[in-house]
């Protein structure tokens, strides 16, 4: 299964253009959304392009194929434009025996994370955790079969 993992979009339509068409480009089967994806929070500036709406009618056009959580920009409002669900802390995707943890960062989940299967992945959006490397701290996986490719399309963290 080939996934494309976004976060941080922050309401911001060229991004989320920016992000489906490189969904497209990719030939992605899933959209893991990491958080952050309609508002952009008080302490923030409004990033380019912002709205909001037209932001959830282009990613419902693909809610099918998103799994999301929620960020703490993320409000229970949002869930009511949103044809997917967005409103877990954490979710978890299981494929073919490994376990995909699903965060946005922004709560303390070392607990969590703590309990996942021996050769979990921890995807996050960023952290609002301090300390949380450690036993957390990346790792490199030696004979994995995937790849990573990153792009910034919005939030400047």
């Amino acid at each position: 299964m080939r996934y494309l993992i976004a976060s941080d979009i922050h309401g911001s339509l060229p991004a989320a253009r920016a992000l489906i068409d490189r969904f497209h480009e990719e030939e992605a089967d899933r959209l893991l959304l990491l958080g952050d994806l309609l508002y952009h929070g008080p302490r923030n500036p409004l990033p380019e392009g912002y709205e909001p709406a037209e932001v959830a009618k282009l990613l419902n056009e693909h809610a099918d194929r998103i799994i999301a959580v929620r960020g703490n920009c993320d409000a229970e409002v949002d869930q009511m434009v949103l044809d997917f669900l967005c409103r877990g802390d954490y979710a978890l995707v299981v494929d073919e025996g490994t376990t995909l943890f699903l965060t946005h960062g922004h709560l303390d989940v070392r607990q969590t994370v703590e309990s996942l299967p021996a050769g979990s992945i921890i995807f996050s959006g960023h952290t609002h955790v301090k300390g949380i490397g450690g036993a957390f701290a990346p790792v490199p996986l030696e004979g994995a079969e995937f790849g990573v490719k990153a792009q910034k399309v919005c939030s400047p963290r």
